[in-house]
């Protein structure tokens, strides 16, 4: 016989205990129940939750996962996949806008890598970011331009310059990951950095540095005196 959260006493399943005695209190069994919301023909909410955890291997595994992943779990269709990914992204964001704080001065290599190296943590294909700055060098708008091999051709400096032009950027800083863990720039890397340049002197934007950010180490264009 299948148990369900309705044979749980009341004040034992996961939603009013949240509610009780705070969402710190729950197992991730029963934070994934709250968030899915029902099970499947035979099986519970709390059952197909406790099965998601242990074909993923872990909790940690929802923040790489996707889409295509999710819904080939049995029981968990494209509702329930959205209702995850959305879930992790808000975490993401969360833990990301705690330790950018807004007030946080991008005057160093250091501080760019330390504030934005979680964002390429496990990433088996190359991220370019660029964050944009005020005059202080404080950030502005933190923008994902693109994920996959990173050229001239995919990475446009137009489209950089327009983000800059629109949220009146004084400065740019961009950053992106070599998943081969060659930190070394490539022929592309450097003519994309120096097209940027270019582009930007027209609209008085300074490319204060390009980053490449491995899991313990980083290249900045700025020390190694290539910009």
């Amino acid at each position: 016989m299948t148990l369900t959260i309705k044979d749980i006493p009341l004040l034992e399943r996961p939603r009013e205990r949240l509610i009780t005695y705070g969402s710190e209190t729950l197992s991730n069994i029963e934070l994934l129940s709250i968030i899915l919301k029902t099970g499947t023909k035979g099986e519970s909410v709390y059952e197909l939750s406790k099965r998601l955890l242990k074909e993923l291997g872990s909790i940690y595994n929802l923040k790489n996962t996707n889409k295509e992943i999710l819904t080939k779990i049995k029981g968990i269709g494209t509702a329930k996949a959205v209702e995850l990914l959305a879930t992790v992204e808000l975490g993401k964001r969360i833990f990301i806008n705690n330790i950018n704080d807004s007030k946080t001065k991008y005057n160093n290599s250091k501080i760019i890598y330390e504030n934005n190296k979680y964002l390429f943590l496990d990433k088996k294909q190359e991220y370019f970011y660029c964050l944009y700055l005020n005059e202080k060098k404080e950030l502005i708008e933190r923008k994902l331009l693109f994920m996959g091999t990173v050229n001239k051709s995919l990475v446009h400096p137009r489209e950089i310059f327009k983000e800059a032009y629109l949220l009146s950027a004084s400065s740019i800083i961009c950053m992106h990951n070599h998943p081969s863990g060659n930190l070394r720039p490539s022929k592309q890397d450097i003519q994309l950095t120096e097209a940027l340049q270019e582009l930007l002197e027209k609209i008085n934007v300074m490319v204060l540095d390009h980053v490449i950010i491995g899991d313990d180490e980083y290249f900045s264009f700025r020390e190694e005196g290539l910009i």
